[in-house]
């Protein structure tokens, strides 16, 4: 195997990076290319790797069987995934985001991005545009004085097609007096946070693993197979939006009292 090195901007340290599959991409793209030109053209087509991505990380053995569990410690990516909620607020429905928890914003920052549509169809055909998408991230610090008492929770709000824009506008009394964010601030919960301008997109909150419990009811509904639904098509298992009005209950606080 051949060596392929980079060196780390903070250290200048030179690093051996670990390819994955190295052996089948370096065959794939020498012999395979010229000697079986169709077969090199299946391989890459979307239809496939989405099946091989299937096969390596959403099986529930695979990553052990097939290695990529190994490969993913081995290069210090912690598998230690935390739960999620993805909520997409659609054009005739409501434009402003609500803060999800009581806590202190510990981080705050934009990540460039596209403007992919966040329509159902889009996310499937993109998988997905919340990880391509401009972005504003902020990170709570919930287990403070006042705080909500789950942990870190980042909060994502995801830019779109035609929405270009997300305010910080946090407001303690209604909408009035808005102002931006800052790290260092304390957020109470339910209150208005930002806009989308001019109209809605799509959040996404990560939460700690072990620190919440999402509602019954949002659980339940996501299973079920007799509701027909974009996602659900798409990846071959229920996969069920649920209907969220503002401030509702989404998920309790896990305790450990004894």
């Amino acid at each position: 195997m051949s060596r392929h090195a980079y060196v780390e901007r903070t250290t200048r340290r030179v690093v051996d990076e670990q390819l994955f599959g190295d052996r089948v991409v370096r065959f794939l793209y020498s012999r395979a290319r010229e000697s079986a030109p169709a077969l090199f053209r299946a391989l890459t087509s979307r239809r496939v790797s989405w099946l091989l991505g299937a096969v390596q990380f959403d099986l529930p053995l695979a990553p052990r069987l097939l290695g990529s569990r190994g490969f993913l410690r081995s290069v210090g990516v912690d598998l230690r995934r935390g739960d999620f909620a993805v909520f997409r607020l659609t054009p005739d429905k409501y434009h402003y985001n609500h803060t999800p928890v009581a806590g202190r914003v510990v981080d705050l920052y934009e990540v460039a991005g596209t403007y992919h549509s966040c329509h159902p169809a889009a996310v499937v055909e993109m998988v997905t545009p919340y990880s391509k998408n401009k972005r504003v991230v902020t990170v709570f610090d919930t287990d403070v004085e006042g705080g909500t008492g789950v942990g870190r929770l980042a909060m994502i709000e995801v830019a779109a097609l035609m929405i270009g824009e997300v305010r910080q506008c946090y407001s303690a009394e209604r909408y009035d007096d808005p102002a931006p964010i800052a790290v260092g601030d304390f957020l109470d919960k339910g209150l208005p946070k930002s806009l989308y301008r001019p109209g809605s997109s799509t959040d996404v909150l990560l939460f700690e693993p072990g620190r919440v419990r999402f509602a019954d009811d949002l659980l339940r509904n996501l299973a079920r197979a007799d509701v027909a639904s974009h996602f659900s098509l798409a990846f071959a298992r229920p996969l069920v939006e649920t209907d969220v009005p503002v401030r509702s209950t989404i998920a309790t606080r896990i305790t450990n009292d004894a």
